[in-house]
């Protein structure tokens, strides 16, 4: 596999690989940081970030290379030039590329024409970056054994949704995505192909509607915000109206497993898909998280790097 793109598109060994090593990096960050020496890395973003800038350049940096910073109107993309000619351009300069745009076609199409590794760093379908980090976290949290635990994802249907339902099928466990009916939900494609993979895992599949039940018994209980970059603040009202009944506090959490942990991607609103409370009390990971944001973008190049990935067949 030379590519990372889309989460659907790591099998189980390739995660449990990057989980392994993101967490013998967390430990040991420079314990490869000559693999990219004298290389760099280019790092394409349309969309502001924080955790994802950071984690990527200081990834790149562990690993001895030189992260190069991209916006859009620092390329010619924005005057016509081609995804296929850019993606060439960028093969002839860096050795691997973090994107992190809006439409995963975009994506999918550099990935087509570059010669060098392309990492997804976040598109409007899909994070799989993000959902490695979680992972990675979950692991040191909870152990390698996941038997009857169940892990759920509560309120907008958005790419983070559409990426725990998969990864939750790949890593073959009871995941559960509680969403209001119809514009809200995750994208049914999502949902189809996490049933397809779950087939092969044995993972329990569930797309819910009231939060209470998707809680019930819960090891994880996950969210993210409401209103999206590039969401229309048209839509603001309508939203928040319809995602309410979704947002995690302390009754939430207490109907969770005994030992339930809150977990969010970042950046947060309190108070609106999660109270103050349960963020920044003592069972939440958020920070753990953001810590192995650049833990598993260090594992994913170093594995792309050397080729060692094998995807899903």
């Amino acid at each position: 596999m030379k590519d990372l793109l889309r989460t659907e598109h790591l099998s189980r060994g390739d995660v449990d690989k990057i989980l392994t090593t993101a967490r013998e990096f967390a430990s040991n960050p420079l314990k490869a940081n000559q693999i990219l020496s004298g290389k760099s890395v280019a790092i394409y973003m349309t969309k502001p970030s924080t955790r994802t800038r950071l984690a990527s350049e200081t990834a790149v940096a562990h690993l001895g290379g030189h992260p190069i910073f991209l916006r859009s109107d620092d390329l010619q993309l924005g005057r016509g030039e081609t995804i296929a000619d850019t993606a060439r351009i960028i093969s002839g300069f860096s050795d691997a590329m973090i994107i992190r745009t809006f439409k995963q076609s975009d994506v999918d199409e550099l990935g087509r024409f570059a010669t060098i590794p392309v990492i997804n760093g976040l598109t409007d379908e899909d994070h799989p970056t993000q959902l490695l980090a979680d992972w990675t976290t979950i692991l040191e949290h909870f152990g390698s054994d996941f038997a009857g635990r169940k892990f759920a994802y509560f309120g907008d249907g958005n790419n983070m949704a559409n990426s725990w339902l998969i990864m939750g099928a790949i890593m073959g466990v009871h995941v559960v995505v509680a969403t209001p009916q119809g514009r809200f939900a995750p994208a049914s494609t999502a949902v189809k192909r996490a049933q397809e993979i779950a087939e092969t895992t044995g993972a329990k599949i569930e797309i819910l509607h009231d939060a209470k039940d998707a809680a019930k018994g819960a090891s994880v209980l996950y969210t993210d915000v409401w209103m999206s970059m590039g969401d229309p603040e048209s839509e603001r009202s309508e939203k928040m109206k319809a995602l309410s009944p979704f947002k995690v506090d302390d009754s939430l959490l207490s109907i969770g497993a005994s030992d339930a942990v809150f977990m969010h991607c970042l950046p947060a609103h309190r108070e609106e898909e999660v109270s103050t409370s349960v963020i920044d009390g003592e069972r939440s990971l958020i920070w753990r998280q953001a810590f192995h944001r650049r833990t598993t973008i260090q594992a994913a190049l170093f594995h792309l790097l050397h080729g060692e990935l094998n995807g899903r067949e």
